[in-house]
């Protein structure tokens, strides 16, 4: 597709607001990821105040994290192989029943922390599935020339539902337990039912049925595809150093909040103000990322930035300042997942979104351990200051090592891509 074919079709083509299959399918996932944000935050504030135990508060949460490293590979593998609105339903189904369970059992006046582990676990699961399945099924219901406006909304609305999502959980668990849960099961529920709406297909024909048996084997298959393209590969190298990073970042920040005496409360006017950072950089983001021609330079561009923000980091310690420097980080952080996220889309064949996907957000989840880990020892040994000062340094070394990498400078131009994805 020539640049004037795709300016030729993006006028021909309704805009965004007035397709109703994509509309449909963005409120209803709206309000499940607002769900989810809902139930994640009561979990570990229901456990500490039925048992005053951290220690059950922290095998509730890591029973939530789990199928981002046990469930992904395996899940984007089903969503290639099944139908995707059918996983969709299934998955907002499951979510109502293990949520509704919860709401009963609290307003019975009945819970075991067995009992909430194992329905942190099967939401965040069925949470996995319905990520996958939903950024494969945009691609079909959006022209390809209005795909990145697409999954800037798309990115905005993750944003917006942790902005809105986690006080929200608060406030409804402490007006009555049982209340986040029941939210949530109403919102999987609207959902459920605006999936029911949408008259366009979620994929492409499939060839044929899928083997059973083979499941290990797509798995592979969609890693070996992966390996393959050069820039993908190396973006995602990227994506999991930079994920390290920012993840001793918050830690640091925390800490760097109480060495300055400063209230607990400042920490969440910090972070709140970097929420807004985030959701102002994903509405921006398909503009953004229309003008800046090559995913590479947004990479380079992207660390560069997030050198400057982090360095200046370490020179203040005001609330406001450390605040709005918060939010440059996640601005830049939310235009990249936007880039990113377009990149894949385009680049995938369509009966590989969901293992591609899979694979992409085990690399960013898988290394958020890590960093959890290094920042902790490196808190430790020399406090925030200069844990936040050697960041920044790791930060503009690789945008460095971003500019001379020879894999990065392999990433197919925007009509490949768009031929590619009418292959």
């Amino acid at each position: 597709m020539t640049l004037t074919e795709a300016a030729d079709a993006a006028r021909a083509d309704p805009p965004l607001r007035r397709n109703r299959d994509f509309l449909l399918l963005w409120s209803g996932a709206s309000l499940s990821f607002l769900a989810t944000r809902v139930t994640s935050v009561a979990y570990p504030l229901i456990v500490l105040w039925h048992t005053g135990s951290p220690l059950a508060m922290s095998v509730v949460s890591t029973a939530a994290l789990l199928p981002l490293l046990l469930v992904q590979l395996p899940a984007g593998a089903v969503v290639d192989r099944w139908d995707r609105r059918r996983v969709m339903l299934g998955c907002e189904a499951g979510r109502i029943v293990a949520v509704g369970s919860v709401a009963l059992s609290l307003a019975a006046g009945r819970l075991s922390v067995a009992h909430l582990a194992a329905v942190a676990f099967t939401e965040a699961s069925l949470a996995v599935f319905y990520r996958l399945a939903e950024r494969g099924a945009v691609r079909n219901l959006v022209p390809a020339s209005q795909l990145p406006a697409a999954l800037a909304q798309n990115e905005a609305r993750g944003r917006a539902a942790g902005l809105v999502g986690q006080p929200t959980g608060v406030l409804l668990q402490s007006a009555g337990r049982a209340l986040p849960f029941a939210f949530g099961a109403v919102g999987y529920l609207v959902s459920a039912a605006s999936l029911l709406l949408i008259r366009k297909p979620f994929q492409e024909e499939r060839s044929a049925a899928a083997d059973p048996g083979r499941l290990a084997g797509e798995v592979a298959e969609g890693l070996r595809w992966l390996w393959r393209q050069r820039f993908l590969r190396a973006a995602l190298g990227y994506v999991a150093a930079t994920n390290v990073l920012f993840q001793m970042l918050a830690l640091a920040l925390v800490l760097r909040i109480k060495e300055a005496g400063l209230p607990s409360q400042t920490l969440a006017v910090v972070v709140g103000i970097g929420g807004v950072g985030g959701l102002c950089g994903a509405l921006a983001g398909g503009r953004i990322q229309r003008r800046i021609r090559g995913q590479r330079t947004l990479l380079i561009a992207g660390a560069v930035s997030w050198a400057l923000l982090i360095g200046a980091m370490g020179l203040t310690g005001s609330p406001v300042a450390l605040g709005a420097l918060y939010a440059g980080t996640g601005f830049v952080g939310a235009v990249f997942n936007v880039a990113a996220a377009v990149y894949q889309v385009r680049t995938t064949p369509d009966a590989l979104q969901g293992r591609v996907a899979a694979a992409a957000g085990l690399v960013g989840s898988g290394t958020n351990a890590a960093g959890s880990f290094a920042g902790g020892l490196l808190l430790a040994a020399w406090g925030a200051l200069p844990t936040v000062r050697t960041i920044a340094v790791a930060m503009a070394a690789l945008a460095l090592l971003a500019a001379l990498a020879p894999d990065l400078k392999g990433e197919l131009t925007d009509d490949a891509t768009d031929k590619d994805s009418d292959d």
